[in-house]
């Protein structure tokens, strides 16, 4: 293992060159950096988003509700473009005080209501609509894997994403032990769907849309380049199973096009269904 040694001082102090390829958007305080107020459509249901594995989940959703035929989920979405600090305007800091992708304004009511954190956006409007979410007693185990799948996504994508793809260095040590992490994770999905044909139990739900912008994106190699290969994702046929079939359902294809601006058809801003047939 050849890394330099490094010793942590007393007191840690923040370095702008230390941050990767991440360097101009993070930093060790919270807070609006500018005055940017956002835009308002004309829909009860407002997104400010992009189309990350976190901003898809919303989408996804929102789109699976509407050709449901849950007319009430029509929605607005507005691109916030992180790498351009927008996460980081007055208007967004308001509605989401973590500065993060993605954070929702539900308009229907008779006082706005913001709801920020992808998990809290989805059980949210999963029950508003009441689809997509189990209930009886099967609902205390779909939440479970809705929290497992937010407690558990921070270590593949800021931990083993961020250390084989993003790191200004490779570091062995945090590679073999991220990778280990996201195996491990993987492992968990296989068992569980080897039992169950969705995560959250026999229907397809919030789970699901949850879980696959990550690790289903994941073991298709969609994300983090050699990834899949890296991992060896083939020894999860279940879980590849899963995500094939979650990647076919047009809902899923329309979700992951919203407030992208890369990959095939991306729709920066999404307003109406229409807006899918443009270009």
């Amino acid at each position: 293992m050849s890394t330099t040694p490094y010793t942590p001082p007393s007191v840690w102090t923040w370095s702008q060159a230390s941050g990767g390829a991440f360097a101009n958007i993070n930093r060790p305080v919270a807070g609006p950096t500018h005055d940017k107020a956002l835009p308002v459509g004309e829909h009860p249901l407002q997104l400010y988003s992009l189309g990350t594995p976190n901003g898809a989940k919303v989408t996804i959703l929102l789109e699976e509700l509407l050709e449901a035929g849950h007319t009430g989920a029509e929605y607005d979405a507005w691109l916030i473009t992180i790498q351009e600090g927008d996460q980081f305007g007055s208007g967004f800091v308001d509605i989401n005080p973590n500065s993060k992708i993605p954070a929702l304004v539900d308009r229907s009511g008779p006082t706005p209501l913001r709801v920020f954190e992808s998990g809290a956006i989805l059980l949210h409007l999963a029950e508003k609509f009441g689809a997509f979410l189990p209930q009886g007693p099967q609902r205390a185990e779909a939440l479970s894997w809705l929290f497992w799948s937010i407690g558990a996504a921070p270590f593949l994508g800021g931990g083993f994403g961020h250390f084989y793809v993003y790191a200004p260095e490779k570091i062995e040590y945090a590679i073999n032990r991220y990778a280990m992490e996201a195996k491990r994770q993987l492992s968990v999905l296989e068992q569980r769907l080897c039992t169950q044909p969705y995560v959250g139990g026999q229907s397809y739900s919030i789970v699901d849309m949850a879980i696959f912008p990550w690790w289903g994106a994941l073991v298709l190699g969609e994300i983090y380049g050699t990834a899949a290969e890296f991992l060896s994702a083939h020894e999860y046929p279940q879980v590849l199973r899963w995500a094939r079939e979650i990647a076919a359902r047009s809902a899923v294809q329309r979700g992951r096009r919203v407030n992208r601006t890369w990959g095939d058809k991306p729709l920066p801003e999404r307003h109406a269904a229409s807006d899918f047939n443009a270009g």
